[in-house]
């Protein structure tokens, strides 16, 4: 059950790190919905949950519950440890490093 604790704390760290570009001034470009809505024009923090449209917030609830449901699961058993979800797609050579190299 250790992966129920990573997954908070990384969804987490993607909202602060959302926070942190937003508030600086950075946003998607184009529009969020087809009425002409701008990224720009959502505002920051929980403001942002009224303005974003409904539609908007579906799929944001269907995204999140596609990833929680089919993504972010170890598929094939590959886990090297709790909350690894890389299913065997990527490999940094940890494996290859001596001790004293992981450790550093």
């Amino acid at each position: 059950l250790r992966y129920v604790e990573i997954k908070p704390g990384r969804i987490s760290q993607l909202a602060s790190l959302g926070q942190i570009t937003t508030r600086a001034g950075y946003t998607l470009p184009g529009d969020i919905d087809l009425s002409g809505t701008s990224f720009e024009s959502i505002p920051n923090g929980y403001a942002a949950i009224s303005a974003i449209p409904a539609t908007g917030i579906i799929q944001l609830i269907a995204f999140i519950g596609f990833l929680e449901g089919w993504v972010m699961k170890d598929v094939t058993g590959e886990a090297e440890f709790a909350g690894d979800f890389r299913n065997g797609a990527i490999d940094f050579g940890w494996d290859s490093f001596d001790e004293e190299t992981k450790l550093s």
